[in-house]
């Protein structure tokens, strides 16, 4: 089986952090969020990954996973202009070849295994096994209804009024059936080629297409509020307890905190859960619960919570900063 991710698009929602930067290369906890989603690739055993990427960011996206080795990957790049998940598959067909494969979304999270999904696509021969959450707001994603037997009935994208408070995740395991269904849909009103729409030809050309659902948690960080959800989530459940390497002067950490070598913390409080990158200098500050600090920062004279600070970011005599999301290389200083 081959994994294909989705890299790409334009990130219009999260402008001006994604006008230079792939959206799915945001960090969480001091990792893109795309990092998280090769991890999740890389334990369920697959190898081979075709990435899509698009002509605005692409190069970034590259410069990141370069050959894949860090996650013990065979990468091939495939470059698609922005029209829609399906026209990314139809794209990575000359990749895919007649393969089953798994699509993720390369900015998605979830603190669910995809191999369980993976098992059971291949143990039970299905067509399709697409995953699903139920979630509060089923309008905003592509929507599905299911019947008992976790068959999907049908699927729409983004419908005013819903069918079902089960939303499409963005994960799918796919038989090479999936690309005749493609040849046979159209552009929706957005101009794209939407993956529901071909979900529901292989449901109306009478192929197995099956539901599961992620029973942890799953964010899509479409959004800032969503990216700064997802933050404190990993900053929860990854560190697990201290782990200073950096040097402490007059300051006091409380809670769980990482900090990374070659950094100083002078005259100051932190209060976990957070993270902080290596080479930092915060003096005379308090970085609150829910932080994360890039490598190469600096923050003097301020306070920050619940918020993200990219590297090589210098943050000087700010009285406050919460529920934010900084650019890379920044100065911000009053």
């Amino acid at each position: 089986m081959k994994a294909l991710v989705l890299s790409g698009g334009k990130g219009t929602r999260l402008r001006p952090l994604t006008v230079t930067c792939a959206k799915q290369l945001i960090p969480i906890a001091n990792k893109p969020i795309l990092g998280y989603v090769l991890d999740h690739i890389t334990l369920a055993g697959i190898r081979t990954v075709g990435v899509i990427t698009a002509p605005q960011t692409g190069q970034s996206v590259k410069n990141y996973i370069q050959d894949g080795s860090n996650w013990n990957l065979k990468i091939t790049y495939i470059p698609q202009e922005p029209l829609g998940i399906a026209h990314a598959v139809k794209t990575a067909q000359p990749f895919l070849k007649q393969n089953p494969f798994i699509m993720c979304l390369g900015d998605t999270l979830t603190g669910q295994e995809i191999a369980p999904f993976i098992k059971k696509f291949k143990n039970k021969k299905r067509d399709a096994l697409i995953i699903l959450k139920k979630v509060k707001n089923p309008q905003n994603f592509g929507n599905a209804q299911i019947d008992k037997e976790d068959n999907i009935i049908k699927i729409v994208e983004k419908p005013k009024k819903p069918i079902s408070n089960f939303a499409a995740t963005g994960i799918c395991i796919f038989s090479n059936k999936i690309h005749q269904a493609i040849e046979q849909i159209y552009p929706s009103k957005r101009g794209e080629l939407e993956i529901t729409d071909a979900i529901q030809t292989m449901i109306n050309m009478g192929f197995t297409v099956k539901a599961d659902l992620i029973h942890s948690w799953w964010i899509d960080t479409g959004q800032k509020e969503n990216i700064l959800a997802a933050n404190a989530q990993i900053l929860n459940e990854y560190i697990i307890q201290s782990d200073i390497k950096g040097t402490l002067t007059n300051s006091t950490v409380y809670g769980k905190a990482k900090i990374e070598q070659h950094t100083k913390i002078i005259n100051s409080t932190i209060q976990g859960p957070c993270i902080i990158g290596k080479n930092v200098t915060i003096d005379n500050a308090n970085i609150g619960q829910y932080t994360s600090i890039g490598n190469n920062s600096c923050i003097i004279n301020s306070n920050i919570k619940n918020s993200i600070i990219q590297e090589n970011t210098t943050i000087k005599n700010i009285k406050q900063i919460e529920n934010n999301i900084t650019e890379k290389n920044q100065k911000i200083t009053q």
